[in-house]
């Protein structure tokens, strides 16, 4: 007799002759339930899995061997330190200037909101290599710089073309596009915070700077570093155009020593790829934790670490164990 999926089954057989009769619940197991597609999607992507990993390491198109030579060499290890300085300086700035032109979009002043949405707009709409060429250039249309009265005398002038060197203009064009997305982060963030905190710190008899300081972005923030965060992984794999500026990061001392010796350009390639998957995964591990720390006033359990899901995991599954033996 076959037995179904998900009904209690006796664990002791019925003896012959007698009266056929209930077993306590004590005695009865419940069998699982099966999925058969689920089953058969796994073993698919096993397979797959299998295939992919066989071929990588098996294929000798990716000279592995010259991975190894390439990985930690001097010029790669350079050229990392040069993109891990640009996401930086690019991801504070970028910040600092997404708050000023979110807070100009949220401000009463039309002049302020119309200048913060078309800055978005123009620069969420460019694509960011056109920015980069366009500042490289930048001195061609203008020798020099000055602060002054407008169309009047001039108090200080520089020179355009000894202040933008190759880091500069990498910085500030990937600082002017991150802004623009930032803004729209820092915005959504305060609008995300209840009317009824304006209201509240306005009947404390607050003043406008110390209700946005105290009571409204503190609670924006747990909104905006999630999403900021995120938003570093585009930025990290964006570093690799400041080479089409001639600033050699990872990618561009990639792609010089790929000219020098054409042969490795396979094994440089990987050595780009898994060096730009350790920098994201790295920031996917610190936007993991920043989203599980703002999570504590928005739920009653902090969602589980992965060593603690591994753990539970482990449990659960010696519990299993235990329980299928003494059955």
């Amino acid at each position: 007799m076959s037995e179904t999926p998900g009904a209690a089954v006796p664990l002791v057989e019925a003896q012959p002759g007698a009266v056929p009769s209930t077993p306590p619940l004590a005695v009865q197991r419940v069998l699982p339930q099966r999925h058969l597609g689920r089953w058969i999607a796994t073993a698919v992507v096993l397979v797959l899995l299998a295939q992919f990993v066989h071929g990588l390491a098996t294929n000798p198109f990716y000279q592995w061997d010259r991975f190894g030579y390439w990985f930690l060499r001097p010029a790669i290890l350079d050229g990392l330190v040069i993109t891990l300085e640009v996401t930086a300086l690019s991801a504070v700035l970028g910040l600092l200037g997404g708050i000023v032109i979110a807070l100009a979009r949220l401000s009463s002043s039309p002049v302020l909101r119309a200048v913060g949405w078309t800055y978005v707009w123009v620069l969420r709409s460019v694509p960011l290599i056109v920015v980069l060429i366009f500042l490289y250039n930048f001195s061609a249309l203008y020798r020099t710089l000055s602060i002054g009265v407008p169309f009047g005398p001039a108090f200080f002038r520089f020179d355009e073309s000894r202040l933008a060197t190759d880091m500069v203009v990498a910085v500030v064009g990937l600082s002017l596009n991150e802004a623009a997305y930032a803004a729209e982060v820092v915005r959504g963030g305060i609008l995300s915070v209840d009317q009824g905190q304006y209201e509240a710190a306005a009947a404390l008899g607050l003043s406008r700077y110390r209700r946005f300081t105290r009571i409204v972005f503190p609670q924006a923030l747990r909104s905006i570093v999630p999403n900021y965060v995120n938003q570093l992984i585009g930025l990290i794999k964006s570093t690799s155009l400041v080479f089409y500026v001639s600033l050699l990061d990872l990618f561009g001392a990639a792609q010089t020593m790929g000219s020098t010796y054409p042969g490795d350009i396979v094994p440089l390639l990987l050595v780009v790829t898994v060096w730009y998957l350790i920098l994201t995964s790295a920031v996917s591990v610190v936007q993991y934790y920043v989203e599980r720390h703002h999570a504590r006033g928005g739920r009653r359990a902090l969602p589980p670490t992965p060593p603690q899901r591994l753990r539970a995991a482990l449990s659960g599954l010696r519990a299993r164990i235990r329980r299928e033996a003494a059955v």
